[in-house]
């Protein structure tokens, strides 16, 4: 491909809506164009990168046995009526009606949509088990669209989704979906991490995502230094510290004028934010319920949501919490509470002997009370988010934050579908039962971005190899005015087609700078210099994008050295 017949849209200027790097990038490099908010053209460089990895992922499904269908982005309400979540999506749901005031939405996943198709077309175990997914629009209505295709309301997704008579059956696909997912990762050369997550809105009973480590990750992950144990910090845990050996003191109250925090109790008490056991109110569904966790943690809503069995948690507004306790925030304590209120208390703040907590009294507080004695132990949970530097749960190591960037995403759905919209089938008894299912995504315009965090340096972006729009940028020096660079460039360009890499010849009428620069910001991972003092040698020059020197190859060698290259990847 020559550049003066496919026209690069480059541009030095950062662009000032850009937050993150490979939105900068993306719209520099040319390789998407904004339309509206959180809608882009992918242009031609861009959708060249973004086919690469449509590619990687077909080959790794097709492998698994997946079977490739194409389903309707615009799908009825009635179906998702039937599964329950017309109104609980929410408004990222985009709703619209025809000309006839039928109700439909632009999908934002496919689970209704191929549940029905299944329900039709499935009717046997012995059809079971099988898997369909689609490389597919969809459309979620984000509030807030930021970071280019990071988070776009329109986007490119691969969803997949199994059907299978019993949960062994899932867990086989489940797991060969698994290995399939890090392969696609590892063939397209990105750092990356399988966790455990919540399973949100999609349902079901085990989630795993997949992210891509980047210091711009909207994700907190919990990985082990030692072994393989990674989390979502929505989940992960840490290993239980020793309890703490010492004698129960006898507990006292004290007042406390005017104090609302936990730093301002543990300085006019004289204590360490670890001996404080504090309260949070929350709503559970709209009902109150009070939390008690160790002063010097965060409480994690997703973990409250699992321990209070809810579907909706957040913080109670300081008259909402007053209101349920009969008490002002930051005075509220689990001795004398009111008995019918649901209680809660995190692992590491039950395991905390002589504690101070509220009084249930404005401006008093108690010192050194203690669980079982003082206030009855209410039921244990997980409520914390771990930090870097506890223990794994999992092996004598320790858990490192890192950020991350999700770009897959697997679950074991259970009968969630099945059940709500009657999807069964006949067993070998002949009993009519529900198929169990499983569903599996990638976001396939999100890798795009994601490798770009993972991979640029200030000259632009660097493509791992699979993923690159060509493999090698051709540079030719003048050969307007030089036959001999431009018919080298020319053999090298026809050369390196035949051998199975995809060269881009920059045959503009440009400054060596201009061209330098532009090769540079969009990425190409090998570059080759041709100029008549290079070729009075015998020679061309040859840089990798991430190498900092260029090195001279003779000119008969240039192809089967970028062959060997490639092949090596």
């Amino acid at each position: 491909m020559r550049v003066t017949g496919f026209p690069l849209f480059t541009s030095r200027e950062i662009p000032a809506d850009a937050e993150i790097i490979s939105h900068q990038l993306m719209l520099r490099a040319g390789l998407i164009a904004r339309l509206g908010a959180g809608l882009y053209t992918w242009l031609p460089l861009g959708l060249r990168v973004l086919r690469n990895v449509e590619r990687v992922v077909r080959e790794e499904m097709d492998r698994i046995g997946s079977l490739e269908v194409l389903m309707p982005a615009v799908q009825p309400a009635e179906l998702w009526q039937e599964s329950g979540r017309w109104e609980q999506y929410g408004p990222e749901l985009l709703r619209l009606k025809d000309r006839h005031a039928r109700e439909f939405c632009f999908g934002p996943t496919h689970e209704e949509v191929i549940t029905d198709l299944v329900r039709r077309e499935i009717h046997s175990y012995r059809q079971l088990p099988v898997t369909y997914y689609q490389i597919q629009t969809k459309f979620r209505d984000e509030i807030r669209p930021r970071f280019g295709v990071m988070r776009a309301r329109e986007f490119l997704m691969k969803d997949a989704y199994s059907f299978h008579l019993d949960q062994a059956s899932l867990e086989a696909t489940y797991r060969a979906m698994h290995a399939a997912y890090s392969r696609i990762f590892q063939r397209l050369n990105l750092d990356f991490r399988a966790v455990r997550a919540d399973t949100g809105a999609i349902g079901g009973s085990v989630s795993e995502e997949f992210h891509v480590l980047a210091d711009s990750g909207e994700d907190a992950i919990a990985v082990c230094r030692h072994c393989n144990y990674a989390a979502n910090t929505e989940l992960a845990q840490s290993r239980p510290a020793p309890p703490r050996q010492e004698p129960q003191r006898a507990a006292q109250e004290q007042p406390t004028p005017d104090i609302r925090t936990v730093a301002e109790q543990a300085q006019m008490l004289g204590l360490t934010p670890d001996r404080i056991v504090k309260s949070i109110v929350v709503l559970a569904d709209g009902k109150p319920a009070v939390l008690f966790l160790a002063g010097d943690d965060e409480l994690n809503l997703t973990k409250a949501r699992s321990a209070l069995d809810a579907g909706e948690v957040r913080l109670a507004e300081p008259e909402e919490a007053q209101a349920a306790t009969g008490v002002p925030r930051g005075f509220i304590g689990p001795k004398g509470l009111p008995e019918e209120l649901t209680v809660r208390v995190d692992e590491r703040a039950a395991a905390i002997p002589n504690f101070s907590s509220g009084s249930n009294r404005q401006d008093w507080h108690w010192i050194d009370l203690n669980w079982g004695r003082d206030a009855a132990l209410p039921e244990r949970a997980d409520l914390r988010t771990v930090r870097s530097g506890e223990g794994c749960p999992s092996c004598a190591g320790s858990l490192q934050i890192k950020r991350g960037i999700e770009v897959g995403h697997v679950f074991q759905l259970g009968a969630k579908y099945s059940e709500s919209m009657d999807a069964r089938v006949l067993n070998e008894h002949g009993d009519q039962v529900p198929m169990i299912m499983g569903c599996y995504g990638i976001g396939v315009s999100r890798v795009v971005a994601a490798a770009i965090e993972q991979n640029h340096d200030e000259r632009g972006i660097i493509w791992p190899t699979p993923l690159a729009p060509f493999q090698v940028a051709i540079v030719s020096i003048n050969a307007h005015r030089s036959e001999a660079v431009h018919n080298e460039a020319e053999r090298l360009h026809e050369a390196l087609g035949a051998a199975g890499l995809e060269p881009l010849w920059d045959d503009r009428e440009a400054r060596p700078g201009v061209k330098f620069a532009d090769m540079e910001l969009i990425g190409i991972p090998h570059r080759l210099v041709i100029s008549d003092r290079g070729l009075s040698a015998g020679t061309v020059e040859y840089r990798g994008r991430s190498e900092p020197t260029s090195r001279h190859l003779p000119c008969e060698r240039v192809v089967e050295f970028l062959r060997d290259l490639h092949q090596e990847v």
